[in-house]
């Protein structure tokens, strides 16, 4: 059962030391990102980065990360955002890194193994949406970078993650077709830009959102005009999320289980 995390109101977290400390990783097809966080989702330091190898093999990525993070000050708890569809902690498509590599793959066990604390792992852009949004009705996230992420909370409830990317949205072509990055490449920043117009006019007419937040990478290059409603957030605001991972039990509305390190 998927848990439905909840970001309204103030939570707290169990641990036996005095101040909580979340590594929270944004793994994102061109760089693997990482900061610690405190319980209220304050970073503790700035967020560094580093390249997402090639091939972005599990092995690969679980390595970059431990080099990542090797002289990150101690933290408790991991989370993670991770490209794709991610069931239970267990990934199962990640079109920009390769489904073939990641399908069925536990990362929240493998890293839980690797770095040895407690970890939960989660679409990328469910995580952003954990830490952008205010709380208040339906509120909508995307992330424009390599692909094109999707997340949508209600009252701070995050809803079932639908992989929006990979509809069709004309011609044959995926929203990731369509507006990623490689899109944005071969097209030009003006063209890209008026398919955005396009895009942001489709999500408004089918979700009929309270607020729509714009992260990822290329959020930066638009060039038009955004409602009123439309904000722009930063892959730092984003990678809050980590922290609302982390509710206490009788915040949950359901419950998932956590891996722990294997002794």
């Amino acid at each position: 059962m998927r848990r439905v995390y909840h970001v309204a109101k103030f939570y707290t977290m169990e641990t036996t030391s005095k101040q909580v400390k979340i590594l929270s990783i944004d793994i994102g097809g061109s760089h693997i990102k990482a900061t610690i966080l405190n319980k209220k989702g304050e970073l503790k330091m700035d967020y560094d980065k580093i390249v997402t190898p090639a091939p972005a093999s599990p092995e690969n990525v679980i390595k970059a990360i431990k080099t990542l993070v090797k002289d990150f000050p101690a933290y408790d708890k991991i989370s993670v955002g991770f490209p794709g569809y991610v069931k239970n902690g267990i990934i199962k498509t990640a079109p920009n890194l390769s489904t073939k590599l990641w399908a069925d793959v536990d990362l929240t066990k493998k890293l839980t193994d690797a770095l040895g604390k407690p970890t939960q792992v989660v679409n990328d852009a469910d995580m952003q949406g954990l830490g952008v949004v205010d709380g208040k009705g339906l509120e909508m996230v995307v992330t424009l970078g390599t692909g094109f992420g999707t997340a949508l909370l209600m009252n701070g409830h995050l809803l079932p993650h639908f992989e929006l990317a990979h509809l069709p949205v004309k011609a044959g072509k995926t929203y990731d077709k369509y507006i990623g990055e490689a899109a944005l490449e071969k097209e030009g920043k003006e063209k890209w830009n008026r398919r955005m117009k396009k895009v942001f006019e489709i999500m408004k007419t089918v979700f009929n959102y309270d607020t729509l937040y714009i992260g990822g990478g290329n959020s930066d290059k638009l060039n038009f005009k955004l409602d009123k409603n439309m904000k722009i957030v930063t892959n730092a605001d984003g990678i809050k999320g980590g922290a609302r991972l982390w509710l206490a039990d009788e915040e949950s509305v359901t419950k998932r289980k956590v891996s722990t390190p294997t002794t």
